[in-house]
């Protein structure tokens, strides 16, 4: 099988997985605070509590992320759509068109997410055209809201029938 099939084959079937929707944000060396939309996103660890996401080493600021030593990541809740397309927009003040506000780990921390997750830099590792960065969770915001899903390009919350 050619590599042009096996990428075709692996976006389809990664696209009919379906995945929780995060905002991961930090703050540059000018205290500008960044942020992009992430669904590369898993738990790693209980002892010590470890995060994981991954970012394109094209994305434009990902020399700002690579070098931070914090960042925060957002659970989107089930009526955020409109905050995983802003920050997965390009040329859009993201931060000018939502709720936000620095936390005490000077993080900047988007208002109605379903969880947030404060984490101090723990390691990072190169892997092909992304890099993962594990993080060290140092505080935990918990508003028990549904999450935003993702499938198939589209995003919408957890059906009601679900749980029956």
């Amino acid at each position: 099988m050619d590599n042009s099939t096996n990428t075709t084959l692996f976006k389809e079937v990664m696209g009919n997985y379906p995945t929780g929707v995060t905002v991961v944000t930090t703050v540059n060396e000018q205290s500008v605070p960044l942020g992009l939309t992430v669904n590369s996103f898993a738990s790693v660890s209980l002892d010590p509590l470890l995060i994981l996401w991954s970012i394109d080493k094209r994305v434009s600021s990902y020399e700002e992320f690579i070098k931070t030593d914090k960042f925060a990541v957002h659970v989107l809740a089930s009526d955020q759509s409109d905050i995983c397309s802003l920050f997965a927009s390009k040329g859009v003040d993201r931060f000018g068109n939502c709720e936000w506000k620095l936390s005490e780990h000077s993080l900047p921390i988007i208002a109605g997410a379903s969880g947030v997750m404060q984490c101090k830099t723990y390691k990072t590792i190169e892997a092909g055209d992304h890099t993962i960065l594990i993080g060290e969770v140092i505080d935990i915001i918990s508003e028990k809201k549904e999450p935003l899903l993702y499938h198939r390009r589209k995003f919408g919350g957890i059906p009601e029938n679900f749980y029956i």
